[in-house]
C-alpha cells in the first residue's frame, strides 16, 4: 500500500500501516491490499455538501508533444460554463515533460493547469492516471470535469467515476448549466429535483447525448453526487481561441512506482491516415459510402482529397464490408468531424452519419437517388452518377491549380 500511494499518504510505523495528512481518499492502496484490511467508507450520496464543490475541471489529452483538437474544443467549452456559473475554469495534464503544455492551455482561457509530470505517465495507461486523477478530484472538489470521448477518456472516465462514487454522462453533444427554466416540464424533474434550491438548480449540468442510435436526445442531470462529469464527443465543439495568458500553473509532485503498474507499454506503432491529413483536424473532407460499388473505386474518393488537400472519410457501410481501415469512418460510431466543406460521395445519409458531420460549414452531396436523406442537409445537392461527375470535377481542379 506504501508503495502503490501516489502522494505519499501512507506510512508503515512498526509493521502497521498509518494514513498521513496527504492522504485524499484516491483509493489506490484499497486495491493494492491483499488483506483487505483498508476500507474507504464513503457517504451516502444523499449526504454529499455541494456547497463544497466549485469550478470546471478540463481533463487535458495529448500526443505527439501536441494538445489533442478534443482538449482545445473542452477548453473553449469549459470557459463559457465557467463563466456562466462565475468560477474558474482549471485544466488537469499528466505526463512527462509537459510543461510547454501546460503554459499552451493558459493561452486557451484556463485560469490554472495542475501540471503532474512523472516519467511512468508519459505514455497512458489506466491505473496510475485514474490513480493520480481521483486523489486530485477528491483534494480539490471541482464541480463539473469535463473529458474526450476518445479512445483514452472513454476509458479513464468510467473508472475514475465509479472510484468517486460519482455520475458521468458519455459521449455528449451539448453541455448547458440548468435554469429554472430549462428544467421545467422534464419527464421526472420534480422528483429529481426535489429539496434542492433555485441557486442549486442553477448550477446543475445540463447534458445531452443522442439515444437508441441518435432518434432521440436524452438530457441527463446530476443533482445529487459530485462532480458532474461527462466525456464530449470530439468534433461537436468550437475550439477556444488563444489569448494572452493570465492564469497560473500549479504543479503536483506524486510517487509512482513502475511496479505497481499492470500494464506495460512495449512499443507504439502507429497507423497513418491515407492521404497523410487527419480526419478531425481536415478543413476539407471527401467521403464515400455504399454509392462507390467497389473498394477499388475509393480511389476517386482520394484523387479529389489529394486535390483538395483533404482528408478521405468513409460511411460505415464501406468500413464494414472492409473497403477501407475504420479510422476513416464519419459518423455516431465513427469520428465526428466539422470542415469548412465536407463533400459526400454516394452517401445515403443515414441519421448516424449525419450525427457525424452535420456540423460542417459546407456539405456538397453527390447522389443519383433525388430522395436521399443526405439532400435535407446538403447545402448544395448534386443529383447524378458520381463516376461521371467526380472525375470531371478532379479533373477540372487540377486545371484551375495548375493555370
Amino acid at each position: 500500500c506504501v508503495r502503490v500511494c501516489p502522494y505519499g499518504g501512507v506510512e508503515v510505523i512498526e509493521k502497521i500501516a498509518h494514513f498521513t495528512d496527504f492522504c485524499n481518499l484516491c483509493g489506490a492502496c484499497v486495491a493494492a491490499c491483499t488483506f483487505d484490511a483498508i476500507i474507504v467508507e464513503a457517504k451516502p450520496l444523499e449526504e454529499v455538501d455541494l456547497s463544497q464543490w466549485s469550478g470546471v475541471w478540463v481533463i487535458a489529452e495529448h500526443s505527439d508533444g501536441h494538445l489533442r483538437p478534443g482538449t482545445i474544443e473542452l477548453l473553449g467549452e469549459g470557459r463559457r460554463l465557467a463563466d456562466a456559473l462565475q468560477t474558474k475554469l482549471e485544466s488537469v495534464i499528466l505526463g512527462d515533460k509537459v510543461a510547454g503544455l501546460a503554459q499552451e492551455i493558459l493561452t486557451y482561457g484556463a485560469d490554472n493547469v495542475f501540471l503532474v509530470e512523472n516519467p511512468i505517465l508519459k505514455h497512458y495507461r489506466t491505473g496510475p492516471y485514474a490513480d493520480v486523477l481521483v486523489g486530485l478530484l477528491n483534494q480539490h472538489k471541482p464541480e463539473i470535469v469535463l473529458l474526450s470521448a476518445t479512445s483514452q477518456g472513454r476509458d479513464l472516465a468510467p473508472r475514475v467515476a465509479a472510484r468517486i462514487r460519482s455520475g458521468l454522462t458519455a459521449d455528449c453533444t451539448g453541455l448547458e448549466v440548468g435554469s429554472s427554466d430549462l428544467l421545467a416540464g422534464g419527464a421526472g424533474t420534480d422528483s429529481q429535483l426535489a429539496g434542492l434550491s433555485e441557486q442549486q438548480v442553477g448550477r446543475l449540468l445540463v447534458q445531452t447525448r443522442p439515444a437508441f442510435g441518435g432518434n432521440l436526445m436524452a438530457t441527463i442531470l446530476c443533482p445529487a453526487a459530485r462532480p458532474q462529469m461527462a466525456s464530449v464527443r470530439p468534433g461537436v465543439m468550437k475550439k477556444a481561441q488563444k489569448t494572452e495568458p493570465s492564469g497560473t500553473i500549479t504543479p503536483v509532485a506524486v510517487n509512482l512506482d513502475e511496479r505497481t503498474v499492470a500494464a506495460k507499454i512495449l512499443e507504439v506503432i502507429r497507423q497513418e491516415e491515407d492521404s497523410g491529413v487527419s480526419l478531425q483536424d481536415a478543413q476539407v473532407i471527401v467521403t464515400g459510402g455504399r454509392g462507390l460499388g467497389k473498394p477499388e473505386n475509393f480511389k476517386l474518393i482520394r484523387e479529389l482529397a489529394e486535390v483538395l488537400g483533404g482528408a478521405i472519410g468513409a460511411s460505415r457501410a464501406t468500413v464494414d464490408a472492409g473497403w477501407i481501415p475504420a479510422y476513416h469512418q464519419v459518423g455516431q460510431t465513427g469520428k465526428t468531424v466539422q470542415p469548412k466543406l465536407y463533400i459526400a460521395c454516394g452517401v445515403s445519409g443515414a441519421v448516424q452519419h449525419l450525427a457525424g458531420m452535420q456540423a460542417s460549414e459546407v456539405i456538397i452531396a453527390i447522389n443519383k437517388d433525388p430522395n436521399a436523406p443526405i439532400f435535407d442537409i446538403a447545402t448544395y445537392g448534386v443529383v447524378g452518377d458520381l463516376f461521371e461527375i467526380l472525375p470531371a470535377l478532379t479533373e477540372k481542379l487540377r486545371e484551375q491549380r495548375t493555370s
